[in-house]
């Protein structure tokens, strides 16, 4: 009995991704073909970006953190998209909720030989603009600067269909 308890608590974080109600957020989140909510995160170098910065590019916004399973999962397939992605008009703007902030992105990338654009969210307000309920959570925002598609939960992002999906949204 305690084995099948243990069984469905995995199944349900698995299925659910990650979530802390610190940074969840009490809104229903921003609806796919809507406006993207304007937003301003840091570098890992400490370079300001706005969203607005990135209009005319397909944006894959991600709402991650270190300490997330689903999350760690999808970082490959990321990196693999990403490397994909060079020279065309794409961005991808990983957004790391940890409490931690910078260094724990930092010493994650460092351990784990992982690496993506990264960026972080000291005050939490982009993840409050997108009303995320968890990570990961992803948006993405087509060149004009609506929400295409709203992703909860992780997924292989270098798939055929997903590459496919992202350069329809290019042209």
């Amino acid at each position: 009995m305690k084995r099948l308890l243990v069984l469905c608590c995995c199944l349900c974080i698995a299925v659910a991704g990650c979530s802390k109600e610190k940074s969840a957020a009490t809104g229903v989140g921003v609806k796919e073909k809507s406006a993207a909510p304007a937003i301003s995160v840091i570098s890992m170098d400490n370079q300001q970006l706005t969203l607005a910065s990135l209009k005319g590019n397909v944006v894959l916004l991600n709402f991650w953190a270190t300490w997330c399973p689903p999350c760690r999962e999808e970082i490959p397939s990321m990196m693999k998209l990403n490397s994909f992605m060079v020279g065309k008009p794409f961005k991808m703007v990983c957004v790391s909720v940890d409490e931690g902030g910078k260094k724990a992105v930092e010493d994650f990338f460092k351990n784990s030989g992982f690496s993506l654009p990264a960026y972080v969210d000291p005050s939490g307000q982009a993840a409050r603009s997108y009303g995320i309920t968890g990570v990961p959570e992803t948006f993405v925002i087509d060149k004009n600067g609506i929400v295409a598609k709203r992703v909860i939960g992780g997924l292989d992002w270098s798939s055929p269909e997903v590459v496919s999906f992202l350069e329809g949204l290019m042209k």
